[in-house]
C-alpha cells in the first residue's frame, strides 16, 4: 500500500494523533506520526487497526503491560468522550506512544513487525544522539548552576556593602537572594528539567488502609459533607496508598519520603477514587502522610507548606496533562524537600 493509499484510509480524529505505517519505495519501513499534545493518543480500536489485529488481542496486551507494571495506567491512559456509531457519547480510554510501542512489541502481525523495525531504528538513533546530546545538556546545566552560584555570591556582596545600594536597590537584591532557589525551580520546571534532590533517606511509614478510612469519615463529618464525600467507585484509594510502596527487584520505585508523598499526591489527585471531595481528600491524605513521617512541620512546628503552597499543589496536578506526571511529581518534591525545612 502507498503513503497516499494509507493515507486516504486512514481517518485522523480530530481529538487524537494518528500514526501512518507505510514503505517506502526502497522496502525500508517508514513511520509517519501526527502528534497531538506533544505525544499520540489511540483508543483500542485504532491500535487493533494500526497493528492489524482483533481489538480483543489489544485489550489483552494493555491489561498484561498494566499487570506485569512495565507502565503506569494514569500517566498512559487518558478517558475521553467518544460518539458511538449509535449515536451515544461513551467515555473512551485513549493510551499514549508509551503504550502503543509496548503493544506494537508485543503483537505477531505483519504490521506489527514493521512498527517494531521502526521503533528499534529510532531507539538506536536516540541512543546513538541522545548521548551526546544529554552530555552537552548536563554541561550546559553545571555552568548554569556556577553563573547562578557566581551571581549569588556577587548579590550577597553588593548587598552587604550599603555604600553602593540604595534603600531600594538592597530590598530587590535581597528578594533575588531570598528566593533564588524557587526562581531556578520555575526556569528548571519552563525547561522541563526538574530533578529530584534533597530528600530523606528513609523509606517512610505507609497509611493503613482502615484508618485512612475513619480520616475521610472524620473529615466528612467536620465539613458536613454529604454521603457521597469519600464515597469508594472502585479499588483505587486502597491501590493508591499501596503502589507508592511497590517494589522492583527489591528495590523501592520511590525511595524517600518525599518522593512517595508527590506520587501518593498524584495518583489520588489523577485518578478521582471518590464519588465526591477528591481533591480535598487527596491534599488531606498528602498531608496525613508527611505527618504521619514526621515532615510537615518543621523543628519550631511551623508549616513546611503554607495553605495557598497545598492549594496551588493539588490544583497543578488536576490540570496537568498525564504526559508531564513525572515533570509535576519532580515539582512536588521540590517544594517539599530539605530545602524547604
Amino acid at each position: 500500500m502507498t503513503k497516499r493509499e494509507m493515507k486516504e484510509k486512514e481517518k485522523q480524529s480530530p481529538e487524537n494523533g494518528q500514526i501512518l505505517l507505510y514503505q517506502s519505495e526502497d522496502g525500508g519501513t517508514q513511520v509517519e506520526v501526527n502528534l497531538q499534545d506533544e505525544t499520540v493518543w489511540l483508543d483500542a480500536h485504532q491500535m487493533a487497526e494500526l497493528f492489524q489485529r482483533d481489538r480483543s488481542v489489544i485489550v489483552r496486551h494493555v491489561r498484561n503491560i498494566y499487570k506485569t507494571k512495565e507502565l503506569d495506567r494514569s500517566s498512559t491512559c487518558a478517558k475521553n468522550a467518544q460518539v458511538a456509531k449509535d449515536g451515544k457519547v461513551r467515555q473512551m480510554d485513549f493510551y499514549n506512544l508509551d503504550m502503543i510501542i509496548s503493544v506494537g512489541y508485543r503483537v505477531n502481525s505483519k504490521r506489527g513487525t514493521q512498527f517494531r523495525i521502526w521503533a528499534t531504528n529510532v531507539l538506536r538513533q536516540h541512543l546513538v544522539e541522545g548521548y551526546t546530546l544529554n552530555q552537552k545538556r548536563l554541561q550546559a546545566q553545571a555552568e548554569k548552576i556556577c553563573q547562578l552560584q557566581q551571581a549569588i555570591h556577587m548579590i550577597d556582596q553588593i548587598a552587604d556593602h550599603k555604600a553602593l545600594a540604595s534603600d531600594e536597590a538592597s530590598a530587590l537584591i535581597r528578594v533575588i537572594r531570598d528566593y533564588a532557589y524557587g526562581l531556578d525551580l520555575i526556569d528548571a520546571y519552563d525547561h522541563q528539567r526538574v530533578d529530584v534532590s534533597e530528600v530523606s533517606k528513609q523509606a517512610g511509614i505507609p497509611l493503613d488502609y482502615q484508618a485512612a478510612r475513619q480520616a475521610i469519615e472524620e473529615l466528612r463529618r467536620l465539613y458536613q459533607a454529604g454521603d457521597l464525600f469519600g464515597r469508594e467507585k472502585d479499588d483505587s484509594f486502597q491501590g493508591s496508598l499501596a503502589n507508592v510502596f511497590q517494589t522492583y527487584d527489591k528495590r523501592q520505585l520511590y525511595p524517600s519520603i518525599e518522593e512517595k508523598a508527590a506520587n501518593l499526591l498524584y495518583f489520588l489527585v489523577r485518578n478521582h477514587p471518590f464519588v465526591d471531595g477528591n481533591k480535598r481528600i487527596a491534599a488531606f491524605v498528602f498531608l496525613w502522610f508527611l505527618e504521619k513521617n514526621q515532615a510537615l512541620y518543621r523543628p519550631d512546628q511551623s508549616k513546611r507548606i503554607a495553605d495557598n503552597a497545598l492549594v496551588a499543589l493539588t490544583l497543578m496536578v488536576a490540570e496537568s496533562k498525564p504526559q508531564e506526571k513525572d515533570l509535576i511529581v519532580n515539582m512536588t518534591v521540590n517544594l517539599i524537600n530539605k530545602r524547604n525545612v
